[in-house]
C-alpha cells in the first residue's frame, strides 16, 4: 500500500468513526417518540401541532448535520486534492468527497436509531416529510424551505459510488413512498368529492390540487417528481371519477350546459383532456344533451302546429302580370308557418349557445366540434320537414324579415340559415322548396331586396356548389329578360299607335318551363289536363297582341299562359244607394279580376251562381272557391255579396256586386284566402312532393350509375354502390334499395349487363 492509499483509507476511517458515533448520536437524539408513533401519515389531525414541532426539530438537526458534513468534507477535499488525483488515477477509487458522502448515507441515514429496532433515520425522515406534506394538503402551513433542504440532501446522495442520476436517494427512497401515499390520498379524495355530488366543487378542488402539486414540486420537493405526481392525479383523482362527475344528477354537464356555466365547463374540459384525448364521457354527455334539446324543439314545433288556430290569416299568393301594387303592411303568416320559422329560430338559438360554449369552454376543440355537428345534423334530419321549414325561414325573412336591417345584419341572418343548410342531408328537397318559394317571391314582387336574394344564391353556391344553384340563377335571368321584354313590348305598342285609349297595361314574365317549379308551369291537375281560363275580351286582345309580338321575335317557341300566378290592378266604381259614387283601386289575383269583370255585364241587383261563374271562366274549381271566398267572405274585402252567407262556397250559391263596399283606403289589396305559398304543406301536398322527389332522385341515381360505369367499364357491385352513394351524398342520402332497383332497371334497358355472379359484377354496354 502506498502512502497516498494509506492516507486515503485513514481519512475515510476517521470520517466513518465520526459519523457513526457523534453525528448519528446527535441526529437520533432529535427523534422524539412522537415521530416514531406517527409513521402512518394518514391520520394527520391528531396531535398535529406536537408532531409538526417534533418533525421540524428533527429536520433542523438533520439539515445542520448534513450541511456541516458537506462543509467539512469540502475543506478536506481541497487539502487532499493531490492525493485525490493520484488515488483516482492509479487505484480507480472514488474521490474522498464521494466516499464520505456514501459514509453519511450508510452511517447516519441507514443506521438503526436504536440497537433493538430496524427503524432507520431515513425511515423517520421519510415519514416526517410525508407527514408534513399531508398537513399541507389538509390546509396547514409548513416550513417549506426546511423540507426543501432535506430533499436537497437526498438529491445529493446516491445508491452507488458512480453516482448515476437514477440512483439518487430521492428517486430510490423517498419518491416511491411519496407517490404511493399520494395515490392513496387522491383515491380517497375522489370518493369524498363524489359523495358531495357537486360537479362544480369537484372541478374547483381538482384544479386547485393540480396547481398545489405543481407548486409543491417546485418549492418543496423536486421538479423530477412533477410529471409523476401529475400521472397520479390524472389516474386517481380525475380518470377514476370524471365520467361520474360529468353525469352527476342536478350538477353535472347537463345542468352546466343548461345554465351556460362556461367557466366550469372549461374546467371539466381541461380535466377530461388530461386523461383522454377524445374526451369521450364529456363528448357523449354534450351530444346527449344536444339531442335531447333538439328533440324538444322538434316536438314543440309539432305541438305548436296542433295547438295553433287554423289559417285565419290571409296569406297572399298571386303576382305576375300584376302591375304596381299599393304599399300595404304584410298580412300575418299562417300559424303553421310561424311554427316552422320558430323551429329554425330555436335551432339557431341553440346553435349560438353551443358555438359560444365550444369556443370559450371547449377551446375550439375540433373533436368536440365534430361531435356537436353530428348531434345537430342528427336531430335536424330527424324532422322530416326540416328542408321545408328552413326554406320557409328564408322565404319569410327575404320577404319582410330583412326590412330595416343593416347590411351586416342581413349577411349574418343569411349566414345563420346557410349554417343550418349545411346540416341538412336532403339538400335536393330543400332546393325544391326554395325554388317554389323563390318563384312566388319573384313573380309577386315580394322580395324586400333583390341584392339580398342574389347574395343568398351566392352563399348557397359557395356552400353546396354550382349545380345546386343553376336553376335558381336561371330564374333570376328570366326575370331580367322579362323586364326588358315588357319594356320592348310597351315601346312596340307606342310606335304602332294603338287607338285604344283604355288599353290594358300589361307587365309580363316569360319563364323557361324547365327552370321553374313544375306545379307553377303545369297545366294539369290531379293528372287531368286543365282547359285554359277564359279571359275577358279586353285582356284577351292584349294577350294575343303580346303573343304575336313575342313569336315574331322568337320563332318556333310556344307560350303557355299561367293566370294562377298573376295579379291585376282594376278600378272599381261603387254606386251607393244614396246616389253617392265611391271609387277604389283593387289589387287582386288574375282569377279574381276575371270574376269581377263578369259583373260589368250583370244588371244591378242580379247575380251569378258559382256554377255559372265556373262555366263562363273555366277557372279551376279549387282556385275559384278560394277567390270567391276572398271577394265575398273575407270581412274587410267583400266586394261581392254571397247568398246564403257562409264560409263554404257551393255551386248554387249566388254572388252579387256589392255597391255598399267600404274601405278607408283608396287602394285595396285583396289576398287569396288559404292559399299562401308560405304555408307548411299538408299531408297530401307532402306526399306529392315526396313522389316527385323520388322520381328526380331515381333519375339522379341512374345518371350517376351510367357516369361511373362509362368510366370504369366493369365494376363489382359493392364498389359501384359505394361510388354512387359517395357521389350523391352531397345532395341527398340515397336509399340503398332504390339504387339496387335502378341498377336492375338499367340492366333491363340494356345500359348495363351482368358479367359475373361471384362477386356480382356489372359491365357497361356502349
Amino acid at each position: 500500500m502506498t502512502r497516498g492509499d494509506d492516507l486515503y483509507e485513514r481519512v475515510k476511517k476517521l470520517e466513518e468513526e465520526w459519523l457513526g458515533s457523534e453525528v448519528k448520536k446527535t441526529v437520533t437524539a432529535a427523534i422524539s417518540p412522537t415521530l416514531l408513533l406517527a409513521q402512518e401519515p394518514a391520520d394527520v389531525q391528531d396531535q398535529a401541532n406536537e408532531r409538526r414541532e417534533a418533525g421540524e426539530k428533527f429536520l433542523t438537526v438533520l439539515k445542520g448535520a448534513w450541511e456541516d458534513h458537506q462543509l467539512c468534507m469540502g475543506m478536506i477535499t481541497d487539502v487532499l486534492m493531490y492525493m485525490d488525483r493520484i488515488i483516482m488515477a492509479d487505484f480507480r477509487k472514488p474521490s474522498i468527497y464521494v466516499a464520505s458522502m456514501a459514509l453519511f448515507r450508510d452511517q447516519v441515514l441507514r443506521s438503526p436509531i436504536q440497537s433493538d429496532t430496524k427503524t432507520t433515520v431515513a425511515d423517520v425522515l421519510e415519514t416526517t416529510v410525508l407527514f408534513m406534506i399531508q398537513l399541507e394538503r389538509s390546509g396547514h402551513v409548513i416550513d417549506r424551505p426546511l423540507i426543501r433542504h432535506c430533499i436537497y440532501m437526498l438529491e445529493g446522495l446516491y445508491e452507488t459510488i458512480t453516482e448515476e442520476e437514477s440512483s439518487k436517494l430521492y428517486l430510490t427512497m423517498f419518491e416511491p413512498a411519496f407517490l404511493e401515499t399520494s395515490r392513496v390520498f387522491y383515491r380517497a379524495e375522489g370518493q369524498r368529492l363524489l359523495e358531495m355530488a357537486d360537479a362544480v366543487s369537484f372541478c374547483r378542488i381538482a384544479s386547485n390540487r393540480i396547481a398545489e402539486e405543481k407548486e409543491r414540486c417546485h418549492y418543496t420537493l423536486s421538479t423530477l417528481t412533477e410529471p409523476k405526481i401529475k400521472d397520479v392525479l390524472d389516474q386517481e383523482l380525475i380518470a377514476r371519477n370524471i365520467a361520474e362527475v360529468i353525469n352527476l344528477e342536478g350538477t353535472g354537464v347537463r345542468n352546466l350546459l343548461d345554465n351556460d356555466r362556461v367557466d366550469i365547463l372549461r374546467e371539466i374540459y381541461e380535466l377530461s383532456a388530461r386523461v383522454d384525448n377524445k374526451k369521450t364521457p364529456l363528448t357523449t354527455a354534450v351530444q346527449k344533451r344536444i339531442s335531447q334539446m333538439g328533440r324538444e324543439i322538434n316536438a314543440s314545433s309539432i305541438a305548436y302546429e296542433k295547438t295553433s288556430t287554423p289559417a285565419g290569416s290571409k296569406a297572399t299568393e298571386k303576382s305576375t302580370s300584376g302591375e304596381k301594387k299599393p304599399a300595404e303592411k304584410e298580412k300575418p303568416v299562417n300559424q303553421q308557418t310561424v311554427a316552422a320559422i320558430k323551429w329554425v329560430d330555436d335551432i339557431l338559438g341553440l346553435k349560438g349557445k353551443f358555438d359560444n360554449i365550444w369556443e370559450k369552454a371547449f377551446l375550439s376543440d375540433q373533436g368536440m366540434q365534430s361531435a356537436i355537428t353530428t348531434s345537430f345534423s342528427d336531430f335536424i334530419n330527424s324532422n322530416a320537414r326540416s328542408s321545408e321549414f328552413l326554406s320557409l325561414f328564408f322565404d319569410e325573412n327575404l320577404k319582410k324579415g330583412i326590412k330595416g336591417k343593416t347590411e351586416s345584419e342581413v349577411d349574418s341572418l343569411l349566414d345563420n340559415g346557410i349554417t343550418l343548410l349545411r346540416y341538412i342531408k336532403d339538400k335536393d328537397l330543400f332546393e325544391t322548396y326554395y325554388k317554389k318559394h323563390l318563384s312566388r317571391r319573384l313573380l309577386m314582387k315580394r322580395s324586400a331586396s333583390m341584392d339580398a336574394e342574389r347574395q343568398m344564391i351566392s352563399k348557397m353556391k359557395m356552400e353546396v356548389g354550382n349545380q345546386f344553384t343553376q336553376r335558381l340563377e336561371a330564374m333570376f335571368k328570366d326575370m331580367t329578360i322579362s323586364e326588358d321584354l315588357s319594356a320592348s313590348y310597351k315601346e312596340h305598342i307606342r310606335k304602332s299607335g294603338d287607338p285604344d285609349q283604355k288599353r290594358v297595361d300589361l307587365e309580363i314574365n316569360v319563364l323557361t318551363s324547365t327552370m321553374w317549379p313544375m306545379e307553377i308551369m303545369s297545366n294539369t291537375k290531379d293528372g287531368e289536363v286543365q282547359l285554359p281560363c277564359i279571359l275577358p275580351k279586353e285582356v284577351e286582345s292584349v294577350k294575343q297582341s303580346f303573343e304575336q309580338f313575342y313569336l315574331n321575335k322568337h320563332n318556333g317557341r310556344k307560350l303557355s299562359w299561367q293566370p294562377s300566378m298573376g295579379t291585376a290592378d282594376i278600378r272599381a266604381t261603387f254606386q251607393r244607394s244614396s246616389g253617392k259614387v265611391q271609387r277604389h283601386e283593387l289589387n287582386v289575383s288574375t282569377y279574381a279580376m276575371v270574376i269581377l269583370l263578369l259583373f260589368n255585364d250583370v244588371p244591378t241587383g242580379e247575380s251569378l251562381t258559382c256554377e255559372e261563374i265556373q262555366e263562363r271562366t273555366r277557372i279551376p274549381q279549387h282556385d275559384l272557391i278560394r277567390n270567391l271566398q276572398s271577394l265575398a267572405v273575407a270581412p274587410k274585402t267583400r266586394v261581392l255579396k254571397k247568398e246564403p252567407m257562409s264560409k263554404d262556397v257551393k255551386p248554387t250559391d249566388k254572388f252579387f256586386f256589392n255597391n255598399e263596399f267600404q274601405s278607408q283606403f283608396m287602394k285595396v289589396r285583396i289576398g287569396v284566402v288559404s292559399g299562401g305559398a308560405n304555408k307548411v304543406e299538408n299531408q297530401d301536398q307532402r306526399k306529392e312532393t315526396e313522389h316527385k322527389m323520388n322520381e328526380e332522385r331515381g333519375a339522379s341515381i341512374e345518371a350517376a350509375v351510367v357516369r361511373i360505369m362509362k368510366q370504369r367499364k366493369t365494376l363489382v357491385h359493392s364498389s359501384l354502390m359505394s361510388e354512387v352513394l359517395g357521389q350523391l351524398s352531397a345532395r341527398f342520402v340515397p336509399d340503398v334499395n332504390m339504387v339496387k332497383k335502378r341498377i336492375e332497371s338499367l340492366i333491363d334497358r340494356e345500359y348495363l349487363e351482368r358479367v359475373a355472379e361471384d362477386p356480382p359484377t356489372y359491365g357497361y354496354i356502349a
